[in-house]
């Protein structure tokens, strides 16, 4: 990978794992469903008018705008706003690899490797450690949202998996033109779950600091992450560019820790070491075990 490839990625990096303490900000002044709208309407205006929309079916746009925004990010705002920890929330979103296999498996009869039921069970391993550290430092509705989160990031990557069987798509156009979906779910449930009255008074209060929330979660998480992960994608392997999203955590923990003085319990630290090796070795154990029976 070229060094200035290198740096885009890591870019990406940091852009991903800071979001986390970026959705902190933003739910601790309006309610996190109303974000949600702001932030994929942002997303979609107006940067639907420097993008053609890809000729795909219209079934494909409304999947991935329910799965991978509202479904994801309805439960993940959810989750930090009742007290899931950021940095935590960006290590137990990873998860979303293995449910992606797991759905792959059932809805796209794709075979498992022994690397990857490996990681599997690794990763099954962390999550139950971390899910029993709920209590003060963590709510254990906030880590079971955040799972449900991941689930809908995987429901939604196997929706993006079908996108290939209609030629090369655009993915940051696609992504624009899809943003176009989520507003009118999340306002609706915003109206149904928080209320009329919370928005009123989100909206009438909104200040610079929900602006530059909003702002960033549109234009840097969702534009320009996605932008250059698209660019990135187009470049490259993907085995080269899929271990990237392994440092978000990474980023996430120590921005929790920085701007919020999020610490980490002994068993977050076992559980989030599990979940990590997990992902690395179904990332990476087929080709290690093939270059040891080689040498071998």
């Amino acid at each position: 990978m070229k060094p200035s490839d290198l740096a885009l990625a890591l870019v990406v990096v940091v852009v991903w794992g800071l979001n986390f303490v970026v959705i902190k900000a933003g739910v601790a002044e309006v309610p996190p469903l109303l974000l949600g709208a702001l932030r994929f309407l942002a997303a979609a205006l107006p940067a639907v008018a420097f993008f053609r929309a890809p000729r795909l079916p219209l079934r494909f746009y409304l999947a991935y705008g329910m799965t991978i925004a509202v479904g994801q990010f309805a439960f993940l705002f959810t989750a930090i706003h009742i007290g899931m920890p950021s940095g935590l929330a960006s290590l137990v979103l990873q998860s979303q690899a293995f449910f992606t296999m797991l759905f792959a498996a059932v809805c796209l009869k794709e075979s498992w490797r022994g690397s990857q039921l490996a990681g599997l069970v690794l990763a099954a391993g962390g999550l139950a450690l971390i899910g029993s550290a709920h209590g003060t430092s963590m709510p254990l509705a906030g880590f079971l949202m955040t799972l449900a989160a991941a689930v809908s990031w995987g429901i939604g990557n196997i929706v993006s998996r079908g996108l290939a069987k209609h030629g090369p798509v655009n993915l940051l156009a696609f992504m624009v033109w899809a943003s176009l979906v989520p507003p009118l779910p999340f306002l609706a449930l915003s109206l149904l779950i928080e209320g009329p009255e919370a928005i009123v008074s989100a909206l009438a209060g909104f200040s610079l600091r929900s602006g530059l929330a909003v702002l960033y979660l549109a234009w840097a998480a969702t534009l320009l992450g996605y932008g250059l992960w698209s660019h990135l994608m187009s470049r490259y392997p993907a085995n080269q560019v899929a271990p990237f999203p392994l440092l978000v955590p990474l980023v996430g923990l120590t921005a929790g820790w920085l701007v919020y003085d999020e610490a980490l319990l002994p068993v977050h630290f076992a559980g989030g070491g599990l979940l990590m090796l997990g992902l690395v070795v179904n990332l990476f154990g087929h080709r290690l075990l093939a270059r040891m029976r080689q040498r071998a």
